[in-house]
């Protein structure tokens, strides 16, 4: 992805968000270098958010991770102004979030961005198609074209049979389809998703996860995704950012964060996770004069997704965003990189 220009989705610059009723002094503080700690020791106010910059390119599943405090559901809320910070600016497709007025505010949250809780959110006294069609009813869509609408995505997400279910007859993994069909059915270009997953057993959250991986496969949205499981950021992230106190400690793509991480911080995340998961393929391939290949996957592919490739395969060729192919690779070359990074080694 390119990171220039047209191709940013969200821009953040230089957010800090002070929870307080005169966050002026704390503001000070962290100007002179202080910490989080210090800042609430010495003024009882709250840092959430400290100088913070991300840029999230167009089609990107750009996920910020980080442990309980860290500021990362505070940054995601700061994107449709859920929460108002107190210094910085917060861009979306190039117009600025913060001076929108209250009518292009509500314009924006309905036909620009949407958002999955972690809580799912869904209406209690709605059927599950009429969760679903909830936002095109606001938004003005008339009834047979929402619930059309509303029908394909409740199918994509696998619920076919449930349009009439309400929600306390669905299990969590059910309840967040519905929040997501919700998201989609709206059809804008950027979702926000805070800790969607996280509610979830890890057998079902392993399964909406590769559900997402899909789903963005067929429509290349631009996802913002919050987490605190390293494992899910590493699965699904096109590029993550880490947060701590507030402030971002590492952005990258996903082998960067694990093979080269900035700080102890981020060690202590990285030193238990299999880091296998995080190799793409662009990481080990053949350059130079290679032979073109009879199958080729994207430069970004992992490489444990790779390996079912080399049933019919001896080689199988790599590809830059344009379709060209730049390399390629084997089953041993993929079989030792796993092998290599696996339960944590490398």
């Amino acid at each position: 992805m390119s990171g220039v220009g047209t191709d940013l989705a969200i821009q953040i610059k230089d957010v800090t968000k002070i929870f307080g009723d005169s966050p002026e002094r704390a503001m000070d503080l962290l100007c002179q270098g202080k910490s989080k700690a210090d800042v609430q020791a010495e003024t009882g106010h709250v840092v959430g958010l400290d100088g913070v910059s991300l840029d999230v390119a167009k089609g990107q599943i750009f996920v910020v991770m980080g442990l309980s405090g860290s500021g990362k559901s505070t940054l995601i809320r700061h994107v449709n102004r859920l929460i108002e910070p107190t210094a910085g600016e917060i861009l979306v497709h190039g117009t600025d979030v913060l001076k929108m007025s209250r009518d292009g505010l509500r314009q924006f949250r309905r036909d620009t961005v949407t958002m999955v809780f972690q809580k799912f959110g869904l209406l209690p006294h709605r059927s599950v198609i009429d969760n679903v069609a909830y936002g095109l009813e606001v938004r003005g869509v008339d009834k047979v074209a929402r619930v059309k609408e509303a029908e394909k995505w409740i199918e994509t997400v696998g619920l076919s049979g449930y349009q009439n279910a309400w929600p306390r007859q669905l299990s969590g993994g059910q309840q967040q389809r519905v929040g997501l069909a919700r998201a989609l059915a709206m059809n804008t270009d950027i979702i926000l998703m805070d800790e969607a997953f996280s509610a979830l057993d890890p057998l079902i959250r392993s399964g909406m996860q590769d559900e997402l991986i899909n789903l963005q496969k067929a429509l290349n949205k631009t996802i913002l995704f919050i987490t605190h499981d390293f494992d899910e950021a590493l699965k699904i992230g096109d590029r993550i950012a880490v947060l701590r106190d507030g402030a971002v400690q590492q952005v990258g793509k996903p082998e960067d964060i694990v093979l080269k991480p900035a700080n102890e911080h981020i060690e202590e995340f990285v030193r238990e996770v299999n880091k296998a998961r995080a190799i793409h393929v662009r990481a080990i391939m053949e350059t130079g004069d290679v032979p073109p290949c009879e199958l080729s996957v994207p430069a970004d592919t992992r490489c444990e997704d790779v390996l079912p490739l080399f049933a019919e395969h001896d080689w199988v060729g790599v590809t830059d965003e344009s379709g060209r192919q730049i390399g390629r690779i084997t089953v041993k070359q993929v079989i030792k990189a796993l092998a290599r990074y696996s339960q944590g080694a490398g």
